[in-house]
């Protein structure tokens, strides 16, 4: 079972109170990237490979065993989701460890490249990055990114991605990130149509999304996988 460490999701006020604790005012900054063009956390091209072409089918899914934290400052949501991903394979970074392994400053954390470089650099397994360069994904980045999310959380590879705007999750929940924000990816279902996210400034604080919807929540940005 994931283990939920700071608080309830079902108790939004505490949420509301910490965010307003933490400084920031009608949401204008959306935890780690300043809102406004997205200058910030953008993904720039790198070369994987080859890309998978046809996702594996299944019926069930899979869930890591992970730690959820809530983020410490406004602008910590890279080194959050990054805990959140390292606690599933048994690594205990303090989320100010983490921000300076990934160059975090107040302006957020530039892009998916720092937190694929930090996830290689503390558990030696070969993430990449992978970007998706459009305003929506293709069907084959989504075809990618099912085929990645399955692959890595059976074999015990959680996920960073770096995402930007509003989507909904499975519950009708909406998340709206207009200025860039960094979620954990820690478990599907569905053969890999549905993701279960680590979401460290939401009120749900986990949910799952549909991976059709993830792909075009991390498009114009990337994902360490």
């Amino acid at each position: 079972m994931t283990t939920v460490t700071r608080w309830l999701p079902a108790i939004t006020q505490t949420s509301v109170v910490r965010k307003a604790a933490l400084g920031v005012a009608g949401l204008a900054f959306a935890g780690g990237a300043i809102a406004g063009p997205a200058t910030v956390a953008h993904a720039a091209p790198v070369s994987a490979g080859k890309p998978a072409t046809v996702a594996q089918e299944r019926d069930g899914g899979k869930e890591l065993d992970f730690t959820y934290k809530f983020q410490e400052t406004y602008f910590y949501c890279a080194p959050a989701a990054t805990k959140m991903a390292l606690s599933a394979l048994g690594k205990d970074l303090s989320q100010d460890e983490l921000a300076k392994k990934l160059a975090t400053t107040e302006a957020g954390t530039n892009s998916a490249i720092e937190t694929t470089r930090v996830l290689k650099e503390v558990t030696g397994k070969d993430y990449r990055t992978v970007e998706i360069p459009g305003q929506k994904a293709s069907k084959a980045e989504t075809d990618r990114l099912r085929n990645d999310v399955v692959r890595n959380i059976d074999g015990k590879r959680p996920m960073v991605a770096n995402i930007k705007g509003t989507s909904v999750d499975t519950d009708g929940h909406a998340h709206s990130y207009e200025g860039g924000h960094y979620i954990a990816v820690v478990g599907y279902r569905d053969g890999g149509n549905t993701v279960k996210i680590g979401d460290s400034w939401s009120d749900e604080g986990q949910y799952w999304i549909s991976t059709d919807k993830l792909a075009n929540w991390i498009a114009s940005r990337g994902y360490s996988a």
